[in-house]
């Protein structure tokens, strides 16, 4: 049985005479709680400190010491209203009072009963409130002590995890008889939000409490359960760590008293001496040694640990200071370029000029940054590696096709798991010093997502302003760049951003002539596939008249990379044959082509067999290279309707657009009936209509097949034509004319008409294929057709005969305005 000096201890006798006489309705002071609600039966210190609430206390002392607790719903409301309060709230009687030294008094109130409130009396200076208590029915079924039994369980279970309860708790309870006391005196030891306790206060019947306490019992327990699972977890982990903590300290102890040493003090004390050796810079030398003070201070167990001496061996295998020394020698490197390259004369001057201005000023002198553009095939990287080996540099390389995501150019920061440097510092940990040739293939290759653009993070690598500090996120430290020798490499110009493009000196290659690809076999891919195929050196040749015709039928391409995969399929076979012991050839003529590399795969020579009408050749530029186009124009009754076919784009549909208009604006001088092109027709069509095609340069081209079909007068065969045209005839210049013009040439042509202003760039085009091309450089379409067509169709427009010389007509009165605004 509980004492009276027990703090659960309940005198029933003494609370039925506090409350004798009250047993109805009655008036009583109201005190609202703040974050609490008070029980029956339970003695509670409650802390008083709002003037109404001391006045309701002083109310209470005056009068019997009778006060109602009730709980407000709202905690944050500091001066609550009637309406804020609960209707349901516990009788007590104040048993002391204390001034506390805060200012709030401290009262002991011991619970009796529920009481309901019915009305609020008075509000001002203390609460007051009609109250009428609520019958509680006591029985004790068979289903309410089953109730209790499996409460007390619960509890019991409750008590001994949880780390806040008294352990004489679940002693109190037991000595609980009654089932509505028991929920009570439960409810207010659990650790239960003000919702839930004034839900069991609320609820009269003692078996619907019993049943709401076991689920809020059950929902602590399963609590209780997993922080103590948890905190199990936590504590073997750290007793492991300990153990295991004086354990390596006794190893230190045990391996000191045999005079060994130990591993990982001795893994410390190399980073040490590797730090102090390897002259790094201030700062660099700085970080390693911060980094290799936080590394002894961890425990080799650690994740991070892993990370920092990851950190500090990239700190020290990159290269800060080391550089290779710089050949001096001209003579020497000129022939190192021409021992692995045949032709590419620009490139090979610019590296002699960037050696020789090297060898005069001296180390001040920034690196280029360099950009080899061309079709594929014709040498771009392997001219890298030429270029270092001049150099006496060490090569690197890194592919940037397909790379979409800015980290592998400046790494991942190392609050990531399995962060690791961007490629450029990886490529130069590969290269071992500060002055390697590195070479960025395929730059033009480069992508964006939502990862970032590489291609802005390339603008600080190839900037000698800025790549002196470059910052890898890694490393977090800058690193100097200014030292390399940056080379790119591209297909295209169109798909490399301006800002990046513009830090770059580009260097074009056209791609081969026939007689360059020939010799290129001889010096170099016939021993390469010889030596590849197992065959001796000397023992297969190829004749000349043979690797043209491989050149001419076989391949088609600006570069040798397909040639080099023809030679290897002869020598395959070869090596075949000479394995079967059969006989084998040790020249290869044109006849035997065919037994080894089957039919033939291209046609070489002109577009057309003979001069048709409506059919005009033309020269085009791709990404392999230069190459001609037909353009076929037909003429058909009709309304006047333009038809255009052959995947043709917007610009290409507007210079065949400008070509009609001019056909039209001309049609009396070209002896043609201007009603006619309201009957007719016309269909322009461009070949291999798969292919998409677009630009101005076809401007004449469609032009000059136009009026051959509009005249019905054949133009020449042998005649290639490129230009974009106005409406007025004149002839625009165009890009892409080396390319163009050696296409024209590997296709047999020997006329070729080229814009006048870009006269200039023939002095770039090879002296023997000069020698072997007519070039006529206009600037109007009139003289376009004196060469196009064997005999002119333009007339005077005073009605002279076709193909007689004709005047250039004369401007109307607004033409001449408008040229003499334009002037």
């Amino acid at each position: 049985m509980l004492e009276k000096n027990d703090p659960f201890f309940f005198d029933q006798n003494s609370d039925e005479q506090l409350i004798a006489g009250v047993e109805g309705e009655h008036e009583v002071p109201v005190v609202p709680l703040i974050n609490t609600v008070l029980f029956p039966h339970m003695m509670t210190p409650l802390f008083v400190g709002r003037e109404r609430s001391l006045a309701a206390v002083e109310d209470a002392m005056a009068g019997g010491r009778t006060i109602v607790a009730v709980a407000q719903r709202d905690p944050d409301v500091e001066q609550v209203e009637a309406e804020g309060l609960y209707t349901i709230g516990v009788e007590g009687v104040i048993g002391r009072v204390l001034k506390m030294p805060d200012g709030t008094t401290s009262i002991l109130v011991q619970g009796q009963r529920r009481v309901r409130i019915l009305s609020y009396t008075q509000e001002h200076p203390s609460l007051r409130a009609r109250v009428v208590p609520v019958l509680v029915d006591e029985e004790r079924t068979l289903a309410v002590e089953a109730m209790m039994r499996a409460v007390l369980s619960l509890f019991e279970k409750v008590v001994r995890l949880s780390r806040t309860m008294p352990d004489d708790a679940y002693v109190a309870a037991m000595n609980v008889d009654e089932p509505g006391w028991l929920a009570d005196l439960i409810a207010s030891m659990l650790p239960l939000d003000v919702a839930r306790r004034q839900e069991i206060l609320e609820t009269i019947d003692p078996e619907e409490r019993l049943r709401r306490l076991s689920i809020m019992l059950s929902q602590e327990l399963e609590v209780l359960e997993l922080e103590s699972r948890i905190q199990s977890q936590v504590q073997q982990e750290l007793d492991r760590s300990q153990r295991e903590y004086f354990l390596r300290e006794q190893l230190k102890a045990i391996q000191r008293e045999l005079g060994q040493e130990d591993p990982l003090m001795r893994d410390i004390a190399v980073l040490r001496e590797r730090i102090e050796s390897a002259g790094l810079p201030e700062n660099v030398q700085t970080k390693a040694a911060e980094e290799l003070s936080r590394l002894e201070a961890m425990a080799p167990v650690s994740p991070e640990y892993a990370m920092v001496r990851t950190y500090l061996d990239w700190l020290l295998d990159l290269p800060w200071t080391q550089q290779s020394e710089d050949h001096t020698n001209l003579r020497e490197a000129a022939q190192i370029l021409d021992r692995n390259h045949y032709g590419l004369k620009k490139v090979k001057e610019r590296i002699l000029e960037f050696m020789a201005v090297r060898q005069l000023a001296g180390p001040r002198l920034k690196s280029p940054i360099l950009c080899f553009v061309g079709p594929p095939g014709v040498g771009k990287t392997s001219l890298g590696r030429s270029i270092a080996e001049a150099l006496g540099r060490r090569f690197v390389r890194l592919s940037l096709g397909g790379v979409h995501d800015e980290a592998e150019i400046r790494g991942h920061r190392r609050t990531y798991i399995g962060a690791l440097p961007g490629r450029i510092i990886q490529t130069m940990k590969d290269a071992g010093t500060i002055n390697p040739v590195f070479m960025l293939d395929e730059i033009d290759k480069l992508g964006a997502d939502f990862r970032g653009d590489p291609a802005a993070a390339l603008l600080e690598v190839l900037d000698p302003e800025q790549n002196n500090s470059f910052a890898d996120h890694y490393l977090d430290l800058p690193y100097d760049l200014s030292k390399v020798m940056f080379i790119t490499t591209a297909n295209l110009l169109d798909t490399i951003p301006d800002p990046l493009l513009d830090r770059m000196e580009v260097i074009e290659l056209p791609g081969y002539t026939e007689d360059e690809k020939v010799k290129i076999a001889q010096r170099f891919l016939i021993p390469r596939q010889l030596e590849a195929n197992g065959l001796k050196p000397g023992s297969l040749t190829l004749s000349e008249d043979a690797l043209r015709r491989i050149i001419r039928v076989y391949t088609w391409e600006a570069g040798v990379r397909s040639l080099e995969r023809e030679i290897a399929t002869i020598c395959r076979k070869v090596a075949r044959r000479v394995a079967e012991g059969r006989p084998v050839p040790r020249r290869i003529l044109p006849s035997m082509l065919r037994r080894f590399l089957g039919p033939e795969q291209f046609t070489y020579g002109l577009a057309g067999e003979h001069d048709e009408v409506g059919v005009a050749t033309g020269m085009v530029w791709t990404t392999n290279g230069g190459d001609i186009m037909a353009v076929e124009v037909t003429v058909m009754e009709g309304k006047g309707s333009l038809v255009l076919t052959g995947q043709l784009g917007e610009v290409m549909q507007e210079s065949a657009q400008a070509a009609l208009s001019y056909a039209r604006a001309n049609a009396r001088r070209l002896g043609i009936e201007p009603r006619r092109f309201d009957k007719i027709d016309i269909h322009i069509h461009v070949p291999e209509g798969a292919v998409p095609k677009d630009g101005p340069s076809a401007g004449v081209t469609i032009a000059s097949a136009l009026i051959s079909a509009l005249t019905h007068r054949p133009l020449r065969r042998d005649v290639a034509m490129t230009g974009e045209i106005t409406l007025r005839g004149r002839v625009l210049p165009i890009g892409g004319l080396k390319e163009k013009i050696l296409g024209a040439h590997r296709a047999g042509i020997t006329t070729v008409i080229i814009p006048k202003k870009n006269e200039r760039d023939l002095e770039e085009i090879a002296s023997h294929v000069r020698r072997r091309l007519t070039f006529v450089p206009v600037a109007h379409m009139d003289e376009v057709l004196g060469v196009a067509f064997r005999k002119s169709p333009l007339r005077d427009q005073y009605g002279g005969e076709p193909g007689a010389p004709a005047a250039r007509p004369a401007e109307t009165a607004l033409e001449s305005s408008i040229i003499a605004r334009d002037l």
